[in-house]
């Protein structure tokens, strides 16, 4: 899969992208004035569906990179997970990361450090193309995904299953549930999922001589459910398994052996320690 490489520039300000942003960081701020060990606790679990299962091993593992395979409601499990996390639809999320191993660290890639530390972070949110309510472009780049209704609707409507998992919350726990199990959860998804664009490709050790700057980089795989073995990823961009080494903790990896082991997932691809590679092949 070799996508075309498309301008992701700064066009302006994408003032309802903005608008969000702050918005939640608020909500996540306001939220520490009703801290609780049980708002903790169920934010946490409400985190590893979300991000663990939602972005790691579904809209990247398995919707980007096709990893490993699963019962179709499994899948489609993963990716509405995927959209709790308000990081967009699948589609666009798949397509943006295909172009950004299409096209790392080099012109087209959507968010490199080579244009700022910052705008690798979050300001390509804030002032790059806005892909995320784009169904038919990011189609091009997704076609797998674009060819199954179910996929289409939740690209376009990705917003709908956060607005009601925060419905449910309020019912469920009030104002103090709305705001840890949704703003916190996803405002910390965000930066979690931010830092995997940003610090993997600034701080840590390579492994591999790829043809970027990816770099293995432990604290952010602590956070991001073994995301953070980027080096690792860009290495072996198939391989469901991010953390090679015996100490690269790597969560979505042993949530693949347990659901292997129940006969639930198959034909999963990892890569070895020792593989060789061609730097042409790295990603």
């Amino acid at each position: 899969m070799n996508p075309e490489i498309i301008p992701f520039q700064r066009p302006g300000l994408n003032r309802a992208t903005t608008i969000a942003l702050i918005g939640l960081h608020l909500g996540a701020i306001a939220a520490l004035f009703f801290i609780s060990w049980k708002l903790v606790a169920i934010t946490a679990v409400l985190y590893w569906m979300c991000t663990g299962l939602g972005i790691s091993l579904g809209y990247h593992r398995l919707h980007t990179h096709r990893s490993y395979v699963v019962p179709k409601p499994l899948e489609y499990f993963f990716a509405l997970c995927g959209s709790l996390t308000l990081e967009g639809g699948p589609i666009s999320w798949v397509a943006t990361h295909r172009i950004h191993h299409a096209n790392s660290d080099k012109p087209g890639d959507p968010h490199s450090p080579h244009d700022g530390t910052f705008w690798s972070h979050v300001g390509w949110l804030i002032w790059g193309e806005t892909m995320h309510n784009n169904t038919r472009a990011c189609s091009k780049y997704a076609p797998d995904l674009a060819r199954q209704p179910y996929y289409v609707w939740l690209n376009n409507y990705h917003w709908v299953p956060a607005v009601a998992m925060a419905l449910i919350c309020l019912a469920i726990g009030g104002w103090p549930l709305v705001l840890w199990g949704v703003f916190v959860r996803i405002v910390f998804g965000w930066h979690a999922t931010w830092l995997v664009n940003s610090a993997t490709h600034l701080w840590g050790k390579r492994r591999f001589n790829t043809a970027d700057d990816s770099r293995n980089n432990w604290w952010v795989a602590m956070i991001t459910f073994g995301e953070g073995w980027h080096n690792n990823h860009h290495a072996h961009p198939t391989s469901a398994r991010h953390g090679l080494a015996w100490y690269e903790f790597d969560p979505s990896w042993i949530t693949l052996k347990v659901l292997r082991y129940f006969g639930i997932a198959r034909n999963i691809r990892v890569a070895k320690l020792n593989t060789e590679i061609a730097e042409r092949e790295a990603a």
